[in-house]
């Protein structure tokens, strides 16, 4: 018996709703409808970089602002809403 993994998922409502019908309609879980989905789209052909194309890393220096502890969670927060 193979082992599934639980996952959660967050999708738009329309295509939940959509899904969960088509689900219905074919009298199956929403579940397997998902697996069916993904196994189609893993099993087509994967996509290709175009070429030339690389990811760019970007760098800054971070750390925190002066006067914030993380160890104090209410004023780090009342902190950041004085900066919005």
């Amino acid at each position: 018996m193979p082992y599934h993994m639980k996952t959660t998922l967050d999708l738009p409502d329309e295509l939940f709703v959509t899904a969960k019908k088509r689900a219905a309609e074919e009298r199956r879980p929403l579940r397997d409808l998902v697996a069916m989905g993904l196994r189609a789209h893993l099993q087509g052909p994967a996509r290709k970089r175009r070429a030339g194309t690389a990811i760019e890393w970007v760098t800054v220096k971070g750390g925190l602002p002066p006067g914030i502890d993380v160890a104090d969670r209410d004023s780090m927060h009342e902190s950041l809403r004085r900066r919005r």
